[in-house]
Parts: C-alpha cells; structure tokens; sequence
C-alpha cells in the first residue's frame, strides 16, 4: 500500500510524474444490505505491473474488480485513474468513460459475431482502416489469425480465452481487469494459455488486476499479490515477500502446507518440541507458533535433532513426503531420494531456525469477572 497521500499523488500527476500509480484505491467500502463485501479497501497499482488479488469465494475480490470498473458504486472511499477521480462521495464516471478493459470469467464473447467483429466491437467508432489494422494485429499476437471469421461456438476454450483478451485490449485500455480468466480452461491447458496471456500483457506494458483463488497462478502472474479476506486486504507484497515473510500462520498456509509447532520465548531462547533456539532479538516472551515448510525439514540417521517415526511415505511426482511423528506432534517433511525412508524409520529430524516462520501469540485476556 502507498505511503503517500492523495495530495501527494494528485501533485505528482499533474505534474506528470511518470511514477504516479494507474490506479490508486483509497478506503473503498462496498455493501450488500448488511454484507461488508469491501472494508477499508486501499492499494496502488503501478504502471505496465500485474496486480493479483487473490482470495477465497465470497473474499470480496470480484467485488473489487466490479467496483473499480465502475459497474457498482462503493459506498465510500475514492478511485483515481491516472489523474482523474472516477470514483469518490457523490462522483460516479460511468464504466464506459473509464477506459477500462475487463475480461469475465466466462469470455462473454458475442455468439453472433465473428471473431474478426467481437474484437473489432470496443473500437467501432474508430477509422475502419485503423480499426481493422489493430484488429488483424491482436488476432496475430494472440495467435488467431487464422480464426478471423471463425464464431466463437468453433473455437475451444483457450481460443475464446484470446479473443476475450484482444477485444479488452482493442481499445487501449489504461487499465486491464481480469475475473478468473483461466478457471474455466482444460488444466493441460490453462498453463499454456496463461504464459501466452502474460507474455502480451508484458510486451504491450499492460497495467493488469487479475483475479485469482489460485495461489500457484498468482504466484507465476504477478509482480504483486494482495490477499483479500472477507473484503479486508489481509498482505500487500511481492510473491517473494508473502511467501517468506506471510503476516500470520494463516497467511502462510495458503502457498501449501507447512507443519505448525507451538513454543515458548524465555531468556532469549525458543523452545519447541523440535529442539531449543535462538530467539529473534525483537521477539517478546511468550507463546509463540513456528511454521516451517516441509522442505525445511531434515531427516537424517543421527546427528543434530529429535528422533522420529515414520507412519507414512507418498510420492508427490518429483519428491516424497514423509509423514512422522514427534510425540503427539505430526509433522510432514519432503525429501528428494523415495527410498530412503519406510514406515517405522525412526530418523532424527531437524531444522535450520533461519527457516522458521515466527509468530508470537498475543497474551489471553483474563476471565471476566462477576
């Protein structure tokens, strides 16, 4: 999230600040009845990035993409698109005069139409000659030449997928918002439709909100992630930053599963049932939970660590995880060598603390009394 006001970002646009966001977002709160869909909602977008806001169902992020086309109208808070406030208290420009691009879930492409037409159909009024000029070159970068004349009832999902995209682009918009735009797509498809997306939304410079319940594609798409929970972003950051420093346990568990421990802060030390460590000096006394990936688990026949049991191995294609047990504590490691543990192995395992995901436990608010 910026760090600097609105007056700031007006200035700078005015002067014409090329590091002014596209878009900035400014507490947006939307409703449905007594449905928080939106709670203090504020981010910026930098031009020609990939913006991901991932979340579950009902996480608020379509609702986001919805109000930010301008097709709801927030109950408060502010949008600013370049230098012109297209959303705030008693000012509402019209989804058509925002110059936004949207590409729905279900490509809501014009069965009637040509694809040559359904392309062609944002930039209508322009010069017929322009008009078809940038036409034949978006069907030529999302590789449908060819399929110009074709419907969209001939085409498979990923080429409906492309024409849904050169149609948003068509018209040049400063901004490009995508609803799940893979979700609907053959698995054994959608990777490579999603690198073809990605690659023209980079070599056109793009600026992109993609929508996402998947945290692997958001991950591969964006140059910045915001996690959205009931309509509340819960971490703004690089794929990077949310995968190694997640704000909470929660937040951690959405790249995949990692074991969870339970410890204790005193005298400078962090005791868990994997061993005692070293506690971060800016760590207060206390409980605390640790999170570590199952990568960062070592299992070896002796050494540094705590003994173990082995009560399970599965392949996972390229690795194995190997399940355990610690005492009344479960833990799941993976490992690259699938014949090097069989259940009943009682191997010691450890673990690098520079790997470990430290949350201090907020203390129990004492029993009210009567």
């Amino acid at each position: 999230m910026g760090s600097h006001s609105a007056t700031d970002v007006t200035r700078r646009q005015e002067a014409g600040d090329p590091s002014a966001p596209a878009l900035r977002v400014e507490h947006l709160s939307l409703r449905y009845g007594r449905l928080a869909a939106l709670a203090d909602l504020s981010f910026d977008l930098e031009r020609g990035s990939i913006l991901c806001l991932l979340g579950a169902s009902g996480s608020g992020k379509s609702s986001a993409l919805r109000v930010i086309a301008g097709l709801q109208r927030p109950a408060s808070g502010r949008i600013i698109i370049d230098d012109e406030v297209v959303a705030a208290d008693g000012h509402h420009v019209e989804p058509e005069r925002r110059q936004v691009g949207m590409v729905f879930q279900d490509f809501a492409l014009f069965p009637h139409l040509t694809v040559r037409a359904n392309v062609a159909f944002g930039i209508r009024h322009a010069d017929r000659a322009q008009a078809g000029s940038t036409v034949a070159t978006l069907l030529r970068d999302v590789g449908l030449g060819d399929r110009a004349d074709h419907y969209p009832h001939m085409l498979s999902g990923g080429e409906r997928q492309r024409v849904a995209l050169a149609r948003a682009l068509a018209p040049r918009p400063r901004i490009l918002l995508m609803d799940e735009p893979f979700s609907s797509l053959d698995p054994r498809l959608r990777d490579h439709v999603r690198e073809q997306t990605v690659d023209l939304l980079r070599r056109t410079g793009t600026t992109t909100i993609l929508v996402t319940h998947d945290p692997v594609e958001a991950m591969r798409v964006a140059d910045r992630i915001g996690v959205l929970a009931g309509g509340r972003l819960v971490q703004l950051g690089t794929p990077a930053d949310i995968y190694q420093r997640p704000c909470s346990p929660q937040m951690a568990c959405i790249f995949g599963h990692v074991n969870t421990v339970e410890g204790t802060i005193e005298g400078g030390a962090l005791v868990t049932p994997l061993g005692a460590f070293s506690a971060p000096a800016s760590a207060r006394p206390g409980l605390a939970i640790v999170c570590v990936r199952p990568q960062h688990l070592r299992l070896g026949s002796g050494g540094p660590g705590v003994r173990a049991i082995v009560t399970g191995v599965t392949c996972v294609g390229d690795a194995t995880e190997v399940q355990l047990r610690v005492d009344d504590l479960r833990l799941v490691a993976r490992v690259a060598d699938r014949a090097a543990f069989d259940i009943g192995d009682d191997p010691h395992v450890s673990v690098d603390p520079s790997q470990f995901l430290l949350f201090p436990q907020p203390p129990t608010p004492p029993l009210a009394t009567v």
